[in-house]
């Protein structure tokens, strides 16, 4: 579900699910990927992208509502939660490749790395949860809010409004548009510049940036 390849320093971590919904195969699948990267010595830096033209559209509402009885809903939600900490303060750089849809929780799974290049001529970034009646999480409404502007995070988060790439450009919280076969090249260039960086230095400032986040996010939901 997560291919992991690498460009000289940057691990390229390319979800290789369909649409990359987020259910406990998915969530386990981004763990291993993400130990494999600290468990790497030297230099590194991590880029996270789809393929064809979803980068991810979020819950798996199907899985979750077929093991209700389980606590499904809280099993995911509460995994996601984790996954936005870790990437949130990972020791490395990370940047996000969107080569298409990025919805709901993958909307959010791209604000959670510290860059984003998307691609220009299709697919969208969209939190939707204001028009599908699921409202944000504590953590997740914390984590928004701490990347984007406070009036981009107010339209994006009660209007549901679909972003362009260039949209997100003009917006402040999407680095470049950029076409097609440039959008993974284009994170790698971004995520290689960085990979140098000491990686204790870099999680105790990302840990000091969004003390709020992290602790909201350490919050269990029961969604």
């Amino acid at each position: 579900m997560i291919e992991t390849t690498r460009s000289e320093d940057v691990f390229v971590l390319t979800m290789t699910a369909g649409e990359n919904r987020f259910n406990p195969d998915m969530l386990g699948a981004f763990e291993r990927a993400l130990d494999e990267v600290e468990a790497s010595e030297g230099a590194a830096a991590v880029v996270l992208t789809g393929q064809d033209k979803f980068f991810s559209n979020g819950l798996d509402l199907e899985w979750m509502m077929a093991h209700v009885d389980e606590g499904g809903p809280a099993l995911v939600a509460n995994g996601l939660q984790a996954l936005y900490r870790r990437l949130l303060v990972f020791p490395t750089a990370t940047v996000a490749a969107i080569n298409g849809h990025a919805f709901a929780g993958g909307g959010m799974l791209a604000l959670a790395c510290d860059q984003r290049v998307m691609r220009r001529d299709r697919g969208f970034f969209c939190l939707p949860e204001v028009d599908i009646n699921i409202p944000f999480t504590p953590g997740m409404s914390k984590l928004v809010q701490a990347k984007l502007t406070p009036s981009v995070a107010t339209e994006v988060m009660l209007t549901g409004r679909r972003f362009t790439a260039q949209d997100a450009v003009a917006a402040g919280f999407v680095a470049a548009a950029v076409s097609e076969d440039e959008v993974v090249s284009a994170a790698v260039e971004r995520a290689q510049a960085l990979a140098g960086k000491d990686r204790g230095t870099v999680a105790t400032i990302k840990q000091r940036m969004y003390p709020d986040v992290v602790a909201a996010l350490d919050e269990p939901t029961a969604f």
